[in-house]
């Protein structure tokens, strides 16, 4: 790294540099930063449903009793309830060609 690479802690190694933002409030230097705007193209992995309050406060308390966050919860409801829906298809495609 050269001389004086970080212009803000004035440090001349990756380390020091370290050791500046252990100890100091980056808000206090905002303006020493120049601002940069660049291009973001985020492909969300999860998909956000409504659900009705007070079908998420029992859900909550469901989950809390369980010990597991509520996201988990209802990802594991909805995996078991499309589970028994792809079951029950599947048999009645079984039982129409009999």
């Amino acid at each position: 790294m050269t001389a004086s690479k970080s212009s803000i802690s004035k440090a001349n190694s990756y380390d020091g540099i370290g050791d500046f933002w252990d100890t100091h409030d980056a808000s206090a230097y905002w303006d020493e930063v120049p601002s940069e705007e660049f291009d973001a193209d985020v492909k969300s992995r999860v998909i956000y449903y409504p659900l009705d309050m007070s079908l998420a406060q029992d859900m909550r308390a469901i989950a809390k009793r369980m010990g597991i966050p509520p996201r988990d919860l209802l990802e594991q409801w909805v995996r078991e309830k499309l589970s028994e829906s792809a079951q029950k298809a599947t048999d009645e495609v079984v039982s129409a060609s009999s």
